[in-house]
């Protein structure tokens, strides 16, 4: 017979688990190497209720591989995002409770995070990149 301590514990145990399924992402994201190209700059964040500023480190390779941190000031990492040319994972104070998934059902409070890959990718040596996606804005400066 299980006692009820124990019951307790293992109903915490499973719920914590089913969250952790819910929130975790098990795709494998390649990982970062020497031939990843690498931007630091200042992102201006923008929609209807917040305007943000604060920094912005990105890299990405020649297959379309991607990501990309929002900070403000060390520590603080506002939005964190891994994406490749089918999947993406959002994380931090900006992305809610978080996301991961294919990045064609992306929620669409996280569309114009997401279209900032091709963006970037596209714009080379650009030092200005501007963006546009509903109500929201997106100014990058390299």
């Amino acid at each position: 017979m299980v006692s009820q301590s124990a019951r307790a514990i293992i109903g915490a145990l499973l719920i914590v688990d089913l969250a952790a399924c819910a929130t975790t992402s098990r795709y494998q994201f390649a990982e970062p190497t020497a031939g990843w190209e690498t931007r630091n700059g200042q992102l201006l964040y923008r929609n209807v209720n917040t305007t943000l500023i604060g920094d912005a480190f990105v890299r990405f390779n020649k297959s379309g591989d991607f990501e990309l941190i929002f900070s403000k000031g060390p520590g603080v990492t506002l939005l964190s995002l891994r994406e490749d040319t089918t999947f993406a994972e959002v994380k931090g104070a900006l992305a809610g409770p978080g996301w991961s998934g294919p990045v064609n059902r992306a929620p669409k409070q996280l569309r114009g995070w997401l279209e900032l890959r091709d963006k970037i990718i596209d714009a080379q040596a650009r030092h200005l990149i501007r963006h546009v996606a509903d109500s929201e804005t997106f100014l990058l400066r390299f």
